[in-house]
């Protein structure tokens, strides 16, 4: 399974969000530090979800990591969320 599609599995399960986008962004950092050949390293990601009502950012980033996990999250080098209810 590619990392785009767990880090879309994971979050779908986690928060059943209204809105849900995984973009695999890596190419646009080729040649840049943690860029690795066959993409998969760098994330941008669009939430939207109930579960983030009444949640700090810092809350909802929080949610987002533990959601998707250590072993996951060891694997991406850059991660933007763009997280709101």
């Amino acid at each position: 399974m590619s990392v785009t599609q767990e880090i879309h599995d994971r979050l779908e399960a986690a928060f059943q969000p209204r809105v849900l986008e995984v973009v695999d962004d890596s190419e646009r950092h080729r040649g840049h530090g943690g860029y690795q050949e066959g993409g998969e390293s760098h994330f941008n990601v669009k939430i939207r979800a109930d579960s983030f009502d009444g949640l700090s950012r810092i809350a909802r980033h929080r949610a987002v990591h533990e959601a998707l996990g250590k072993p996951l999250v060891a694997r991406i080098h850059a991660l933007a969320l763009d997280l709101d209810a």
